[in-house]
Order: C-alpha cells, then sequence, then structure tokens
C-alpha cells in the first residue's frame, strides 16, 4: 500500500458498511467558495454550477490571484457574499459590485473554506498556496473538490489522513451516504483521477490489480532526442489536444504532469506506487483505466472536455445533464496505445523516484518545476533541462522528515531561491 495512504482508500473495503448512493446529502442549495475562479478550470466550474441551476449551488465566495478583468466580471454576474484578489495592486482596480465584500487580507481563502454558508470548496488554483485552506476546510467539516496536483504531491501525508478521519467519523455514526468514503471529502477534479474514481464506484479495493493512467503524450510524442533538445517555447505551448494555462501546458510537454498524477493516485486510491502504469493514448478519450485481479479493464471515455470530470466531483454521488459535448464512437477513429518512452520522458520515473525517498522529495519536485517551467518559458533554460534542474532539485532537498505546513513553506521558499539561479550541466539558454 502507499506509504500514508491506509484507510484513505476511496474505493470500499470488505468491512465497509453498505452506502445508501440514492439518499439525499443536503434539503438546500450547496454553499460553494471556488478557489481560483479565473483560470481554465476555475471558469469552467463556473459553466459547470451555472448549467447545474441555483436549486442545486449557491456561490459564496469568489478568489483568484491577479486578474482583475475576469474577477470583476464573475462577481457582476454570480453576485457572491464574499471576494479575494491575492495581488493588492490588482485589488485595487477591482471593480466589486454592491453587496459583494472584497476579503484583503492574505488568508482570504482560509476563511472562505470555512465559513459556516461554506459546503463544498472547489479548488483550481496552482502551486501549494492552497494547501492551508484545504486543510482548514477539512477540519471544518467541508467537502473539497480539487484541480490542484500540488496539494496531494506536497501534502498528501497531511491531507488525505484527514479525509480518512471525516470518512470514519461517519461511519461511527452510522451514517450509510457517501461522505463514508475518503473520496467523498477529497474529490479529483483531474480527468484521469475522476476517470480512476469512476471505475472504481462499487468494486472492492482487494480487486485492484493496476491502475492505468493515460497520456496524451503532448506535443513531442515523436520527436527524437535531437529535436527535443531544440525545443522552444512556442513549439511546447501546441498541446495537440487541451486547452490549459501555460504551466499545465509545458508540464503536460514533459509528461511531469503524468508523474504528479501517479502520486496523487497514490495517495487518493492507496496503492503502492507499482501498481500504476502509464500508457500513451494521443486521441485523450479514454482518460484512465482500472485493471481487476480477474483480468477485467474499466475504462471511462469522454471528450477531452474537463467540465466532466468537474462536474462529476461537484455533484457525486449523482449524475445530472451538463453543458459537455457528447463522444460519437462511430466519428472516432480506432483507439490507439504506445508505450511510454522513458529515455525521452524521464519525468514520470522521476516522480516515481521522489515518492519513494518521500514527502520533502515530492514537495521539491513540484517546487522546482514550477522555478524551471518559468525559466524554461523566460529563454533561459532549455526544454530537457526543465527536468534535470527538478531531478537536481530532489536530490538536494529531499532528505528529511515528513514536514509540517510551515516546513512546507519554508522549503518552498529554499526550493525557489536555489532553483531560480542553479546550474544545470545540459541546461543551454535561447537566442
Amino acid at each position: 500500500m502507499a506509504r500514508g495512504g491506509g484507510a484513505a482508500a476511496g474505493v470500499p473495503r470488505d468491512d465497509d458498511p453498505p452506502r445508501d448512493v440514492d439518499a439525499p446529502l443536503h434539503d438546500a442549495p450547496l454553499g460553494v467558495a471556488l478557489l481560483g475562479s479565473t483560470g481554465s478550470i476555475g471558469t469552467q466550474a463556473l459553466d459547470v454550477l451555472r448549467s447545474a441551476g441555483p436549486e442545486r449551488f449557491r456561490v459564496v465566495a469568489l478568489a483568484a490571484g491577479r486578474d482583475a478583468a475576469t474577477l470583476g466580471a464573475q462577481l457582476h454576474e454570480v453576485r457572491p457574499l464574499v471576494a479575494a484578489l491575492a495581488d493588492p495592486a490588482a485589488a485595487a482596480a477591482l471593480d466589486v459590485p454592491p453587496g459583494v465584500t472584497l476579503d484583503r487580507d492574505p488568508d482570504a481563502m482560509e476563511r472562505f473554506a470555512t465559513r459556516d454558508d461554506v459546503d463544498l470548496v472547489v479548488v483550481a488554483t496552482g502551486g501549494i498556496v492552497s494547501l492551508r485552506p484545504v486543510i482548514a476546510a477539512l477540519r471544518a467539516g467541508k467537502v473539497v473538490a480539487t484541480a490542484n496536483k500540488e496539494t496531494l504531491v506536497a501534502g498528501g501525508h497531511l491531507v488525505m489522513p484527514l479525509a480518512a478521519a471525516r470518512a470514519a467519523e461517519r461511519r461511527a455514526q452510522g451514517v450509510t451516504d457517501p461522505l463514508g468514503d475518503p473520496l467523498g471529502w477529497v474529490r479529483p477534479i483531474d480527468s484521469e483521477h475522476s476517470a480512476l474514481w469512476q471505475c472504481l464506484v462499487g468494486e472492492r479495493h482487494a480487486d485492484i490489480q493496476r491502475l492505468i493512467l493515460t497520456a496524451s503524450g503532448g506535443p513531442f510524442r515523436t520527436w527524437d532526442a535531437a529535436r527535443l533538445a531544440a525545443v522552444t517555447p512556442r513549439d511546447a505551448l501546441a498541446h495537440p489536444t487541451w486547452d490549459m494555462g501555460a504551466k499545465i501546458t509545458i508540464d503536460s510537454a514533459t509528461l511531469l504532469n503524468k508523474g504528479l498524477e501517479v502520486i496523487e493516485a497514490c495517495w487518493l486510491y492507496d496503492v503502492a506506487i507499482d501498481s500504476i502504469d502509464v500508457l500513451v493514448h494521443p486521441q485523450s478519450l479514454v482518460h484512465s483505466m482500472v485493471e481487476f485481479v480477474d483480468g477485467s479493464l474499466k475504462a471511462q471515455l469522454g471528450l477531452p472536455d474537463m467540465r466532466i470530470p468537474i462536474q462529476y466531483a461537484l455533484t457525486w454521488p449523482t449524475r445530472i445533464a451538463g453543458p459537455a459535448p457528447r463522444l460519437d464512437l462511430l466519428t472516432q477513429d480506432a483507439l490507439r496505445f504506445e508505450a511510454l518512452d522513458d529515455a525521452r520522458f524521464p519525468a514520470v520515473d522521476l516522480a516515481r523516484t521522489a515518492f519513494a525517498a518521500g514527502p520533502r522529495a515530492t514537495a521539491a519536485l513540484i517546487c522546482a518545476d514550477e522555478v524551471a517551467v518559468a525559466r524554461f518559458l523566460d529563454g533561459t533554460l532549455s526544454f530537457p533541462a526543465i527536468t534535470d534542474l527538478v531531478a537536481a532539485a530532489v536530490t538536494r532537498f529531499g532528505d528529511g522528515a515528513p514536514p509540517d505546513v510551515p516546513a512546507l513553506t519554508e522549503l518552498d521558499r529554499e526550493v525557489r531561491a536555489w532553483a531560480a539561479t542553479a546550474d544545470v550541466p545540459e541546461s543551454r539558454t535561447w537566442a
């Protein structure tokens, strides 16, 4: 089993009580705090919330980083009770409509996540900035739906025990609703983890043989090593399938995003890391699969549209009609799968190595990656050197006891300061 996973399995154990998945969890609309509302996931989450209707959800709080124009438009449309913009200069220019209170405190996201009128916290931010709000939300008895990889990659050892404890409390009360499952409390939004979750519903944990994450392969799936060495930021930002922000798009090109997803899967589904495989699937229609001990495979398919996994996380355990387009299999070519080339794309193996080393190593992995991607985009690091720099950070900072939140914050500062100027032997500077 994954270290630290234990009770945080997310699928039924043999001794779990039966659960009534048809029983309603709430009689009134769920109060939602959306953290990271102006990014790709945040705007699509609002699309899903809008489609689901006010009888299901009430947006109470919106928080963003620095995009005052987008947040201002959202405030005028959604009219939450409170809002926050992390950048003080941008907040000064924010157009706040009557009835909306602007919270200028640096801890605004934690307050939003623990409000009495918030039931569900949707995390659409990047970085470890959301770790404190996620922990605070779980401690306050709030459900968390997260697209933030860093929360589990750096803080899975802190987050999932809280989810498991909440689920255990629910079961001890004799309640048989889905909140007796840790995945009722920490709900994945990533398409791959949503797919695994959907495939595992109703299955026994003991029957899992392996999890299979799929990867599009990114824009450089067929490029040889010589071409990879000459990749430009413009090349890397041209993802063949998904429309994402720059950071996630570059991570998809290096396949580090898939390494992060392997780590997340260990925490979410409580499986050993060597029981998680990655297959390249260029069409991005099969979002992930589960193989069971009898040889059966279950897969979740759909068009590459993030509104499907977002909606599943928000409405689970029920499904409702949504805004995403439907997949017509008759219009598709034969599905193709390829082995991952670890020599050209070593980031997945690097993530496995970091997970084996412990939470300090996985935290160093994500902190260094954020700096390395920024350096690649500004022309001071080559494409292959992104992974080289991250590997060096894992080696340099990975030893030590599992860190608490203050230690993670300090580690983040140290890794970023080092990575901003570190030399990587194989790196080159773009002209």
